[in-house]
């Protein structure tokens, strides 16, 4: 083989690989299991990003395709990397409240301390967005449960001042206590989670809060 025929066959060799990684996250995008499997045969490499920073296992996820995730978990991707938003893999999922995808990521290694853009860990929107059996996972998986983000919040705090005071924000606290939050972390404005229930009338979730031992002052 010459060089110029060894330099074309490099040439279209590189081209499928860069190729590979779209079309591997437009098949992540439509949940699309058969065209992954078929591309990762053909050597599609799986961490291969977009033009977003995404993999094509953050694409699934962010598309709500718990399976094709799962699949790309599977054949090696990687759960941690961060894309140009700072979403992961994990991350995305304990926000999203795709239990599967969280278990499989912590199967595969997720960085429990990793944090998103708002310097938060997957506990803390999973505790906003009332994702109970995902808030289950990542407490009992060791997520820290004190953990205090960008906005000087914790995960009690952010169930209290984000949630809707309902059963299932309810007991997502009551898991919180459990894990042995600290219930007399206050926010920036030294209001603790407790003061928070009171001020939304939130009483179930104060009564239980004060029978944990809260204090409504710092």
């Amino acid at each position: 083989m010459n060089r110029r025929v060894a330099l074309a066959s490099l040439l279209a060799l590189l081209t499928r690989h860069a190729d590979a990684a779209p079309a591997l996250v437009e098949a992540a995008l439509r949940g699309d299991t058969v065209a992954l499997r078929r591309l990762l045969a053909a050597g599609a490499p799986v961490n291969q990003r977009d033009e977003r920073g995404r993999t094509a296992a953050l694409a699934a996820t962010q598309a709500g395709h718990v399976q094709a995730a799962i699949l790309l978990i599977r054949h090696g991707a990687d759960v941690n990397a961060q894309d140009d938003s700072r979403d992961s893999v994990f991350l995305l999922a304990g926000a999203r409240g795709h239990t599967d995808i969280v278990r499989a990521a912590i199967a595969a290694g997720a960085d429990l301390k990793s944090t998103n853009r708002y310097g938060g860990t997957a506990l803390i929107p999973a505790c906003h967005y009332g994702h109970l059996d995902t808030v289950r996972v990542l407490l009992d998986a060791g997520v820290a449960v004190d953990h205090v983000n960008n906005l000087g919040w914790t995960a009690l705090l952010e169930a209290v001042i984000l949630g809707d005071g309902g059963p299932t924000h309810t007991a997502i606290v009551r898991l919180l206590i459990r894990h042995r939050a600290n219930l007399d972390l206050a926010d920036r404005d030294a209001v603790t989670a407790l003061a928070h229930a009171e001020r939304r009338g939130f009483r179930e979730m104060a009564e239980l809060l004060r029978a944990a031992g809260a204090r409504a002052a710092p």
